[in-house]
């Protein structure tokens, strides 16, 4: 597999322009493309599904920065823990205080970001705002939480050609993330990311506030079937 250098830079050089960090979505991409990502300059790296990530991780360089984004499963919490930089996809308390249990054991921070219901579709994970409420009042804004800081909040747009749509649940989730910056996490050095936009959708994203997009296909070309 070839990844055209010229892609890669033009796709980094807007995320620059934006501040936005590019997190590769490499799930069931071959070494040897992460590898050529990594020889570009690439360190985020997106997986989604744990044993595939604890596999890459041992082949690949000791300085990438693992972002786990898929659903996660609170008794796989225990494997990421001693390597992964942050956890994208939080979706309920439960998984929050596993992460923060296990990261205690293992003396090491984990990021954490919780994931907000914004698409239509209603297969899609995710916190409702009221769900989200209650998880931060449960935890006092996250401060029993020592071991996975909240860095911020993650949410996946609605499968649909429809940009207004697109636009809207994006720019919703945006002033979530911005009432709680300036509200309860006012003090916080850690929350300081929104986790939105993908391929098909990161300039959208990325022009309602993102400040990291997930992208996959447009970097690796088609999913290896």
């Amino acid at each position: 597999m070839v990844i055209d250098l010229t892609a890669w830079q033009q796709l980094q050089q807007e995320c620059n322009a934006s501040g936005v960090t590019m997190v590769a979505v490499s799930k069931t991409q071959p070494i040897e493309a992460m590898e050529r990502l990594y020889s570009y300059g690439q360190r985020d790296f997106g997986e989604n599904y744990v044993q595939e990530l604890l596999q890459k991780k041992d082949l690949l360089p000791s300085d990438i920065r693992w972002h786990f984004i898929g659903h996660l499963q609170t008794n796989k919490v225990k494997l990421l823990v001693p390597f992964v930089y942050r956890i994208h996809g939080v979706d309920s308390l439960r998984l929050w205080q596993a992460i923060d249990r296990q990261a205690g054991m293992a003396n090491r921070s984990v990021g954490c970001l919780l994931q907000v219901h914004i698409a239509r579709e209603e297969t899609k994970f995710g916190l409702s705002h009221e769900e989200l409420n209650q998880v931060l009042d449960a935890t006092h804004n996250g401060e029993t939480l020592a071991y996975a800081p909240l860095c911020g909040l993650m949410g996946m747009a609605s499968m649909t050609e429809e940009v207004v749509q697109i636009q809207e649940e994006f720019r919703g989730l945006h002033r979530l993330f911005q009432s709680l910056k300036a509200g309860r996490f006012a003090d916080s050095r850690d929350f300081h990311s929104l986790s939105m936009g993908m391929s098909g959708d990161f300039r959208i994203a990325i022009e309602e506030g993102s400040t990291q997009v997930r992208i996959g296909s447009l970097l690796f070309g088609p999913r290896p079937q």
